[in-house]
């Protein structure tokens, strides 16, 4: 119990302070291959490329201890493209829509006539196109758009922000906010779960009280003595809390684990799980409108290629295989500590897009929601640290049970004869 509490003094806490499990975020692209046919209402054909492979390295910073059992931290995330792991370079063109147009477009549909004149003329004077050719790097890092201060001057606060725009702009070399979590010192049963996320008890995104809730750990490890029944934990990617259900027990390279996964209900709508509709308004079962919490922009998450999604989803596309084995994520937990022995987590990014009337650059495109990419990360425990974690976890407690039984079995026959004289 000592041992698995935040505590400078316990074995465990520099892996928490600096995670020595290597970690790695793979980008697999959804390039449309059909760009001029969707233009005019067809269907659009998708071809996954990548993946596009990155070591992340994660380390906290301004940790900070309360009196009340608390640690404050902020917990920062590097990046470095890995070529000889990536199926592809960064400097590879994609035929993606353009994000920016296609979700202002969207975004502006409810706004008078005038403004919609004066944007899709301003389109057209830029020379913006619905779908744009540019490269994995400038998709995930950022370009520079005249877009981005037009829209800032026809329509004030649409956009609230400026200069380059890309997709992982704000993942690399950046935090995932202030947590303030529980160290275990006073209750070992609340051992990392949060306290506090940027001084927020709950987050103000989702339409109730429920679903606005922090709930769980922040995502790296759980209080020891786990039972096989769920997991929960806060995801500031996500802007939710999400729980994962147990699937069955396993052993990670010899060490015991629980595998939990994502249910069935993680994405579903609010008509097919009602605790969700306080993350509506809705459409089909297997996204999740995050447009609240992403600039107002008419974003989804999902599963990889709408695993677990309504069919309706998939077939309004072409290109996509939805598997359990490839699109299901999962967390392999060591029972007795709380410690994720292996995970991948995995997440698609989704625009809707349609035609919007006044603006001529939407051509006649059905509405659809369109995935844009897809993303693992992934990461297990290796090295060092898996043979210190066998050796005080699994072989010497083995150990022990099998001395007692040895002395145990020496004890009987001195009882007998002690018994006899």
């Amino acid at each position: 119990l000592q041992n698995v509490r935040i505590d400078p003094n316990s074995i465990s806490f520099n892996m928490w302070k600096d995670i020595p499990v290597p970690f790695y975020l793979s980008v697999h692209f959804f390039e449309v291959l059909n760009p001029k046919q969707v233009l005019q209402g067809a269907k659009p054909v998708l071809s996954q490329r990548g993946p596009y492979v990155y070591r992340e390295y994660r380390y906290k910073t301004n940790i900070t201890f309360h009196d009340n059992g608390t640690v404050s931290y902020l917990e920062y995330r590097n990046l470095f493209f890995q070529p000889d792991l990536s199926n592809g370079t960064e400097e590879e063109y994609i035929v993606v829509p353009n994000i920016l147009m296609m979700g202002a477009a969207v975004m502006v549909e409810k706004l008078p006539n005038f403004l919609k004149i004066l944007l899709s003329g301003a389109l057209a004077g830029l020379k913006q196109e619905a779908f744009m050719n540019r490269t994995v790097g400038e998709i995930m890092w950022g370009y520079e758009d005249p877009l981005i201060d037009k829209i800032n001057m026809l329509v004030p606060g649409l956009i609230p922000f400026k200069g380059k725009f890309g997709l992982f702009m704000e993942f690399n070399n950046s935090n995932t906010g202030l947590f303030t979590v529980n160290t275990g010192m006073k209750d070992i049963s609340q051992v990392h779960m949060v306290d506090s996320w940027n001084g927020l008890k709950k987050v103000s995104y989702w339409r109730s009280n429920e679903c606005n809730m922090i709930n769980g750990t922040a995502g790296e490890m759980w209080p020891p003595f786990m039972s096989p029944t769920s997991l929960e934990f806060y995801s500031p990617d996500a802007c939710r809390s999400m729980t994962l259900v147990y699937e069955r027990s396993g052993k990670f390279k010899g060490v015991p684990t629980y595998r939990f996964v994502a249910p069935k209900t993680l994405f579903a709508n609010g008509t097919d799980y009602p605790p969700n509709e306080g993350f509506c308004p809705c459409m089909q079962s297997g996204i999740q409108n995050v447009s609240t919490c992403r600039l107002n922009a008419p974003m989804f998450i999902s599963h990889p290629h709408f695993y677990n999604a309504d069919p309706s989803l998939v077939n309004a596309v072409k290109g996509l295989h939805p598997s359990k084995d490839q699109h299901g994520l999962f967390l392999d937990v060591h029972p007795m500590t709380g410690i994720p022995m292996n995970c991948s987590i995995k997440l698609q990014l989704n625009l809707y897009i349609k035609q919007v009337s006044g603006i001529l650059q939407t051509g006649k495109i059905k509405p659809v929601v369109l995935p844009l990419l897809w993303f693992a990360e992934s990461g297990s425990i290796e090295g060092s640290v898996l043979t210190q974690f066998y050796n005080n976890l699994v072989l010497i407690p083995s150990l022990l049970e099998y001395l007692q039984y040895i002395f145990l079995g020496l004890s009987v026959p001195l009882f007998i004869s002690a018994a006899v004289l």
